[in-house]
């Protein structure tokens, strides 16, 4: 039951001029977009992180970076956490929308099916929204799956990316069709944190921009036994509570 912690990349130069980046290359974060990646860091430097994985694209390796630099000096002896590069966490392949600015998209008939029915959204000399979400679900299930493989059930990894393919990856752990993606908010250096279970996923935070993360920090000794899946009925009491 390894947890991930979500991260969409800082703001860019792109986002505040309301251009549609995709993949085009050499799009850094701005001044705003570095402070906020920093921030971000920050918040999850409470976590002993066991991997930081980033989509290729420059702006979430930058992000990523910062999260890398904020961790706490390995214990001595302990191999240096390492940015690991995946591209099923890549930006949506916008094809021909790419480079564009938001304003002009918002004029095409394309626009209305992105934002009412995605799952039938094909972008022109690219990729269809529900491609996107299939092989960016696949690589956070199969990397969770891994980290766990390797530490253990209570290890959290984090992963970066960009707003359309977490919001993607968050509808699938809620269980929601792809039609209602456009329903959650992921707001640049946003932090969201999805638990995988046996049983399901557990979305245990979505766009939050503020508090340290040291409530996902493993516990040092379990009192019974392993972490059940099962949903507490009632809500539970929370982290640190009686189980």
């Amino acid at each position: 039951m390894a947890t991930v912690i979500l991260v969409r990349h800082g703001r860019t130069t792109a986002n505040a001029t309301g251009m549609l980046a995709g993949r085009t290359a050499g799009v850094r974060l701005d001044e705003t977009g570095r402070g906020q990646a920093q921030r971000a860091g920050e918040r999850i430097a409470a976590v002993p992180v066991r991997a930081v994985v980033s989509s290729p694209l420059e702006r979430c390796r930058q992000t990523a970076r910062a999260v890398l630099g904020a961790q706490p000096e390995p214990a001595r002896g302990a191999a240096p956490l390492e940015l690991a590069i995946e591209r099923g966490l890549n930006e949506c392949d916008y094809g021909e929308w790419q480079g564009r600015a938001l304003k002009d998209l918002a004029k095409e008939p394309l626009w209305r099916t992105v934002q009412a029915q995605p799952s039938a959204a094909v972008f022109p000399g690219g990729e269809s929204m529900t491609a996107m979400q299939a092989r960016a679900v696949a690589a956070v299930r199969a990397r969770d799956a891994a980290v766990e493989a390797e530490h253990g059930p209570d290890a959290v990894w984090v992963a970066v990316s960009h707003g359309d393919v977490i919001k993607s990856v968050l509808a699938d752990a809620l269980g929601m069709h792809l039609d209602l993606f456009q329903r959650i908010g992921v707001d640049p250096a946003s932090v969201s944190v999805v638990r995988y279970t046996e049983a399901r996923p557990y979305v245990l935070a979505s766009n939050t921009h503020a508090g340290d993360l040291g409530w996902l920090a493993p516990p040092p000794k379990r009192r019974r036994g392993r972490r059940t899946s099962d949903a507490a009925v009632g809500g539970g009491a929370g982290p640190g509570g009686r189980s």
